[in-house]
């Protein structure tokens, strides 16, 4: 069908309700938003859905939902009567309408003869990966936007392992939504319905005890915690679903000082103190930093609506002013790789075969942590799904042992038993690094400056271009084609120069083609790139060591074209330097593309 009459049809049928019909009918003269609501269905990525809230089927409404659950049920009946009985787990975080698109997802599946197991309030991201494989089930489904603005809400599709779903089985997901060919044939059962054929069990606090005891047992330096257990934290769950269990492992592993902002305890989907709730943000954490003087505290911690990301900030002294900075998320990833790893060495609990876990977008100075303590570093595509997969194939069915993940987009992991990035366990590793730190006469930017001094100074900095709607997608989608089309016409080093507004390219690995391109004085080489497709484009920088790196990738979460740079030096200041130097070059060269 055309735009007019998809808008036609979702305005008239009697399928739809009568809230779905007036919103449209309130937009019957605006062409340019019908067309943003109607000209394609909300793209099923390899995680699921993610959209602004609003009727139509470029919109997340109870409708689309329904749809993505169904083609998700069927794809389920395609695999068997044991993956029908082993079920999906649901779970929901505290945006609009996550609750409803829970409960739609449960009786859509049920009134398929699909077993559901929903939560019984909001959980965050890592209890739901933990929560499918506690339940030993075939799938799980988290509503969730992540740290989006209040006006999003999303669908996250997990695997029996307890990860995104894979590209592949992503791809089988897609065909099945696809082939709804008349969305009025889903006939979603009543929870009445679906009780009565008791194919609907609602969990929770058993799942939150296992949950919290499996994180006690990754505590790193018990004892510090115990000595320091006194120590002044602040936490804010940014109105999300971090509040319980996060609180709930404060609180297990000893520490009784942890103060939460009033404010941002409880769940609201407007989340009306802050522009956007992304710990990622520094302002994001500035009603924890006015806490945290009030109650002298030198940590504050805060996490994202689905308590997948965390965000930190440190009291210091700068000129004589008290102030608190905020780390990176590179910054902690760092900081933590290097706490665990020199933990379990110093107690002998490092196993032989130990790997960690990185992106093509984070640190470089990972691989140099990593080879001090004998460890493996794996660099895999942008996406936790992929650190999930490695743990899976390497530890699960390997005989490798996983230590830690991280991705410079505020995500870590630790432990076998969640398979995405998990702020809960994060808060908990931060807690007990920063109580490790205060042992040993340490600030954590003290830790942060011995990595520095010992593994070299490096600086990473992401630069985001938001362009929403239909005409953003073209935009961004142009730019990437763009850049290809310079990239595949540069004939040596010299041409290869010019890429990037006179940055000293070396190299680059176009993701999307599979193939990194070496340009010498005389011409090009080529080698083959072993990970999956993905639109992609890393520059290689040289530089003092060699790690120097830009790259532009659309976002797989959010509609904005984003620009990533990594520098490395021996000082601080030349790091820095370079990097401001870099960032303007590069950033400059890709806007122009728009």
């Amino acid at each position: 069908m055309s735009v007019e009459e998809l808008y036609k049809f979702w305005s008239e049928d009697p399928y739809f309700d009568e809230a779905t019909r007036a919103e449209l009918l309130a937009i019957k003269d605006d062409k340019k938003e019908i067309e943003e609501r109607f000209y394609r269905d909300l793209e099923f990525g390899t995680a699921g859905l993610r959209g602004i809230l609003g009727a139509g089927i470029n919109r997340m409404n109870m409708y689309v939902v329904s749809k993505a659950s169904y083609g998700l049920g069927r794809f389920i009946v395609s695999e068997g009567e044991d993956a029908m009985k082993r079920g999906v787990v649901i779970s929901y975080d505290s945006r609009h309408f996550s609750p409803e698109f829970a409960e739609i997802t449960a009786r859509t599946l049920t009134s398929m003869g699909i077993r559901v197991y929903l939560s019984d309030e909001l959980r965050p991201v890592p209890m739901l990966s933990y929560s499918v494989r506690w339940h030993k089930a075939f799938a799980g489904v988290m509503i969730t936007a992540s740290h989006n603005p209040s006006k999003y809400n999303g669908y996250k599709v997990y695997g029996e392992d307890g990860g995104q779903v894979p590209p592949e089985a992503a791809s089988k997901i897609l065909s099945f939504i696809e082939g709804v060919e008349d969305i009025r044939t889903i006939h979603p059962d009543s929870l009445e319905e679906a009780k009565a054929k008791g194919l609907l069990t609602y969990w929770g606090e058993e799942v939150d005890e296992a949950y919290t005891d499996m994180l006690d047992k990754l505590v790193i330096d018990r004892q510090a915690i115990i000595n320091q257990k006194d120590m002044s934290i602040v936490y804010t769950p940014l109105h999300g679903s971090g509040n319980k269990p996060v609180r709930r492992i404060l609180k297990k592993i000893g520490l009784e000082n942890v103060h939460i902002v009033p404010e941002q305890e409880l769940p609201d989907g407007n989340f009306p103190t802050v522009e956007v709730p992304n710990p990622e943000n520094p302002a994001a954490l500035s009603m924890a930093i006015d806490l945290a003087k009030k109650v002298d505290a030198d940590l504050v911690i805060g996490t994202d609506p689905d308590s997948d990301r965390i965000g930190i900030a440190v009291r210091t002294t700068v000129d004589g002013k008290e102030t608190y900075v905020p780390f990176t998320g590179n910054q902690v990833g760092l900081m933590l790789l290097d706490y665990i790893l020199d933990s379990k060495k110093s107690a002998g609990t490092l196993p032989e075969g130990s790997f960690a876990v990185t992106t093509i977008v984070s640190s470089k100075l990972a691989g140099a942590i990593c080879k001090y303590y004998g460890v493996e570093l794996q660099e895999v595509l942008t996406g936790f799904k992929f650190i999930g997969e490695r743990i899976k194939l390497d530890d699960e069915f390997g005989n490798k042992h996983f230590q830690f993940g991280f991705e410079e987009s505020y995500g870590y992991l630790s432990g076998l038993d969640v398979r995405d990035k998990d702020a809960v366990v994060a808060a908990m590793l931060i807690a007990g690094m920063y109580a490790q730190s205060r042992e040993r006469g340490q600030s954590l930017l003290d830790r942060l400056e011995s990595i520095y001094q010992r593994f070299g100074y490096g600086f990473e900095e992401t630069v985001s271009i938001t362009l929403e709607g239909k005409e953003g997608i073209e935009k961004i989608s142009g730019a990437m084609k763009s850049l290809r089309a310079d990239l595949l016409s540069c004939k040596n080093k010299a041409e290869a120069q010019a890429l990037l507004g006179g940055a000293p390219v070396v190299a680059v690995r176009d993701y999307q083609a599979s193939k990194k391109y070496i340009f010498t004085d005389d011409g090009v080489k080529e080698e083959k790139i072993d990970l999956p497709v993905s639109n992609v484009l890393l520059y290689e920088l040289g530089g003092d060591k060699g790690l120097d790196w830009a790259c532009a990738r659309p976002s797989g979460t959010e509609p904005k074209l984003k620009i990533y740079f990594g520098i490395y030096a021996n000082t601080k200041e030349d790091s820095r330097a370079r990097l401001d130097d870099t960032k303007e070059k590069v950033s400059s060269s890709v806007k122009a593309k728009l």
